[in-house]
């Protein structure tokens, strides 16, 4: 016998990595030039030049032994305690490493804390779209996703959040930069949101946490993007974060979880968070990229390539008459679909070997997820087949 909720999951890919499975074997049969995957967010700016650097230096500095050992099960006291206080010199919250728990990457980071937050039947609202594996990590806990919906800019829905918070809820988890749209929650968005939940918190009696996954922080485009600090504006936050995209390593899976110590009995919820990685095995992150992410952290791979591939791209899809959100952040563009049926414009733009995601998987019925973490030569000799995709509907000469 098996668990036939765990051979579903398993049996079946999420659509984003069937897209990019389909990307290789067409890559196979008609050359890998040929096909424009833009399914998976895989960044392809290296890395810059100091994690290679730093991977060699650790490596001649630190004998071996000690450099591929076991750190403490929520990582490295000497590297939660320099994260921490880069952390407190750039946002200015008084971090300690105490607040830190080191991960195997942004998915450890949110299953762990759904784990740690949670009880059985409890509630975690996320607003659409969202990253679709959010639905397996709050049900990993236990607990039951509510997705509500966002405005055609995609910022939230304001009253309906009112609305929805109930007893049962747990949490509030937000993603800005948002994947799939791009989109920037400002600070008077955290403002009204971070309200919300005092007000809700104070009616309740219990505090509702707000969750903030960020792998995609730094990376914002316009000068007069700010991606507001969740911790300044509300005690009982947790942030989730991941190295992933930042420094261009999504392979070698290192994050963090940062428990605000403002938040109410900070402790004991870190301690959850400790029991967490412990019952689902999430400890002990690897040793050698844990001193590699407190070396690098704050740093970033060459993010003008995207914005480039973001001003290109975004100007080709809208000049084809597509109708596009503008992405401040992240490396997405999310692509109203130009027929009700999504799954068919989808298979329509395959013709083209255009690989789009259908958005209902992020809860966005009538979009679709354009990744553009690619070169910047793809992208070009990519839009004139757009453009004959577009011309299909009707939406341009």
């Amino acid at each position: 016998m098996y668990n036939e909720k765990m051979y579903g999951l398993g049996s079946k890919r999420s659509v984003i990595r069937e897209i990019f499975e389909y990307a290789k074997v067409r890559g196979a049969q008609i050359g890998a030039e040929n096909v424009f995957d833009f399914s998976i967010g895989n960044p392809s700016v290296p890395a810059p030049a100091i994690v290679n650097e730093t991977i060699e230096r650790l490596v001649k500095e630190i004998p071996a032994v000690e450099l591929h050992g076991y750190t403490s099960a929520q990582g490295d006291k000497s590297v939660r305690d320099k994260i921490a206080a880069n952390y407190t010199r750039r946002f200015g919250i008084k971090l300690s490493g105490d607040d830190l728990y080191m991960t195997v990457g942004a998915a450890a980071s949110l299953t762990i804390t759904m784990k740690a937050i949670c009880n059985e039947g409890d509630e975690i609202i996320v607003f659409a779209p969202h990253f679709p594996e959010y639905s397996v990590f709050v049900a990993n806990a236990g607990a039951k996703l509510v997705v509500l919906p966002s405005d055609d800019k995609m910022q939230p829905d304001f009253e309906a959040l009112k609305k929805a918070i109930n007893p049962r809820v747990r949490g509030l988890l937000i993603n800005s930069p948002n994947n799939p749209s791009g989109v920037v929650y400002g600070e008077e968005t955290i403002r009204k949101l971070t309200d919300i939940l005092r007000e809700k918190s104070k009616e309740f009696g219990e505090p509702i946490y707000l969750v903030s996954d960020e792998p995609y922080r730094e990376l914002v485009y316009d000068a007069d993007t700010v991606v507001p600090c969740v911790m300044a504006y509300y005690d009982n936050s947790i942030v989730c974060y991941s190295y992933s995209k930042s420094l261009s390593i999504p392979g070698e899976r290192i994050g963090y979880i940062a428990v605000n110590p403002s938040a109410t009995d900070a402790k004991a919820i870190y301690a959850a968070v400790c029991g967490a990685g412990r019952s689902l095995g999430f400890v002990c992150a690897p040793g050698l990229f844990q001193r590699v992410a407190a070396e690098c952290d704050g740093m970033t791979a060459d993010l003008s390539i995207y914005k480039r591939n973001r001003d290109i791209f975004y100007k080709g899809l809208t000049d084809c008459g597509f109708t596009c959100v503008y992405p401040d952040g992240a490396f997405y563009l999310f692509m109203k679909s130009p027929e009700e049926d999504v799954t068919a414009f989808c298979e329509r733009a395959k013709k083209y070997e255009l690989l789009l995601v259908n958005g209902e998987s992020f809860g966005a019925k009538g979009w679709v997820r354009i990744a553009y973490c690619l070169k910047t030569e793809t992208i070009e000799r990519a839009l004139p087949l757009f453009k004959k995709l577009a011309q299909e509907y009707g939406l341009c000469k």
